[in-house]
This record gives structure tokens, C-alpha cells and sequence, in this order.
């Protein structure tokens, strides 16, 4: 999926204002430079002037804030190294994480919104890369993830 429609979603899924976006990305790392124009630019579609397309680093960075931001911050953990790309399969771990969800609520979802997966299926998307049943997560997949989550978190599903 596009990094900007997976931040427009999330923004939209917790109700957060363009400053709260900065703040929450800043929770990840307080000198990483993003301003609410960055955000701004961001949340445009891509027909739009004034339009940037979000970075992986930037959507990273946002992702882990996120899960400080829901969760706290362990102190007596070493930070972890920011994500360099950020796969579909990276967003969902990291919204997982953040939201604390069990392999049951992901199901519930996934069926929410319509898009019933298996749980081989389901847990085939957390392994490593490099394991034998590994399998990417698809734009269809995440997209009514989000859907279902956005449900669950704003009342409606």
C-alpha cells in the first residue's frame, strides 16, 4: 500500500490533528525533522499541489511512535533500529504491537471487514522474510485490515 494512504487511514482511524501526527512521529525520535506542513503535504492526493509523498523513514518513525504513543515507552529496553523499508507486512506487526492485538481480534478484523483469513494464513504474515512459510502481505489485505480496525476503534463495527 502507499505510505501516505496508510497514514491518512491511521490519522483518520484515531481522529488525530496534524500536530498530534508530529508529536506521535516525534515520540520515535524527538530530532527527526517533520512540521505540521510535512503532514499537510502528506494527507493531499497525489493530483493535488502541494502533494509529497510519504517516506519510508517518515512513516516509520510515525508507526513507532504510534506504538509509544498507545503502549509507553519500556525504558529499560534498547531502542530498535527504525525500519529502512517499510513492507505491508511491517505495518501490520507494528499496528499489532501498537493496538495489542491477539491472533483472535486480528480474525474478528479481518472478518469485519469482510475479508476472512485462515490462521495459517494469518500467522504466515508475522514469520521472518526468510522463513520457508512466509508470505507477503498483500494491498487488499491491509486495506481492509485498516477498514476493520478503523471499525473497531471508532464504534461503527
Amino acid at each position: 500500500m502507499i505510505n501516505n494512504d496508510v497514514l491518512r487511514a491511521i490519522r483518520y482511524m484515531l481522529d488525530l490533528s496534524d500536530g498530534k501526527v508530529v508529536e506521535i512521529t516525534h515520540l520515535a525520535d524527538v530530532n527527526f525533522p517533520i512540521a505540521k506542513e510535512d503532514v499537510q503535504a502528506f494527507l493531499k492526493k497525489d493530483e493535488d499541489p502541494g502533494y509529497v509523498e510519504c517516506s519510508n523513514k517518515v512513516l516509520a518513525h510515525f508507526l513507532d511512535g504510534l506504538v509509544f504513543y498507545r503502549r509507553g515507552r519500556d525504558e529499560s529496553m534498547p531502542p530498535r533500529p527504525v525500519e529502512k523499508r517499510v513492507t505491508n507486512n511491517v505495518v501490520l506487526k507494528k499496528l499489532r504491537v501498537a493496538f495489542e492485538l491477539k491472533d483472535v481480534d486480528m480474525h474478528e478484523i479481518l472478518e469485519s471487514a469482510g475479508f476472512p483469513v485462515s490462521k495459517p494464513e494469518l500467522s504466515a504474515l508475522f514469520r521472518q522474510a526468510d522463513h520457508k512459510n512466509f508470505k507477503l502481505c498483500g494491498d487488499q489485505l491491509l486495506r481492509n485490515f485498516l477498514k476493520g480496525l478503523t471499525m473497531r476503534v471508532r464504534g461503527n463495527g
